[in-house]
């Protein structure tokens, strides 16, 4: 099956980018807030260990897991901010031996990880990306996230990670990809983050995260300094 697919997305890439903004079409009704709940609740990612979606089962992050600790300790980072960091399904696994906050948009998924995961280096706060003050880290960590939100969101997003006063960002990104499309809030696609509207300079480092998807096999992270993320252009 996932040989058709890519051989579907590589003969008729027009028709592949339409699926990828139908696959994960949620309601689109209401904040992002209102439509990211309704996929935690119904568990409309579809995946049957995590209800952050398949990008978080423990196949898909077995890379991440095996490479954050010693990352995050080069980079002698010692406080973290994970948003969204979703139900912690596979982070829970991650060594961390950092001050933790992961942050969600959705109230349920924050109360439920607080309870059964909080500790005295380890909270979660409910947070909007796109508004709110984050709180202070070193590095944030903001995995399968921004290929969720429309350009317009992305760059709110954006300057309000700039305006943190972090040091780092570790986020997703696609650099086989030539394009970035549009997308409503709530749905998907890959982006390439070196490429407009978005212009990053090269990372400082890319993790290639070994996706077993063999269409997303360039799922990458990339480390940039947010001081060296420039201001996104208005679209």
């Amino acid at each position: 099956m996932n040989q058709v697919k890519l051989t579907v997305r590589r003969r008729f890439p027009a028709l592949a980018r339409v699926w990828q903004r139908l696959r994960y079409h949620p309601r689109l009704a209401g904040s992002p807030e209102q439509v990211f709940a309704e996929f935690y609740r119904d568990n409309k990612w579809g995946d049957a260990e995590s209800v952050s979606g398949a990008g978080s089962n423990l196949a898909q992050t077995a890379e991440v897991r095996r490479v954050l600790p010693g990352l995050l300790a080069e980079l002698g980072c010692r406080s973290m901010l994970d948003v969204p960091c979703g139900d912690f399904y596979w982070m829970r696994l991650v060594p961390l031996d950092v001050d933790y906050t992961g942050g969600d948009i959705v109230s349920d998924i924050v109360a439920r990880n607080q309870e059964q995961y909080g500790n005295e280096r380890r909270r979660f706060l409910r947070l909007d990306l796109l508004q709110d003050t984050l709180p202070a880290a070193d590095l944030i960590f903001c995995r399968d996230c921004l290929v969720h939100l429309s350009n317009a969101h992305i760059r709110r997003a954006l300057d309000n990670i700039r305006a943190s006063g972090a040091t780092y960002l570790l986020t997703t990104t696609f650099p086989g990809r030539a394009d970035n499309d549009d997308i409503p809030t709530g749905s998907w696609r890959p982006i390439n983050l070196q490429r407009p509207p978005h212009d990053f300079p090269p990372p400082l480092r890319l993790i290639d995260e070994r996706c077993p998807d063999p269409a997303y096999a360039d799922k990458h992270l990339g480390l940039w300094r947010v001081a060296d993320i420039p201001a996104p252009a208005a679209s």
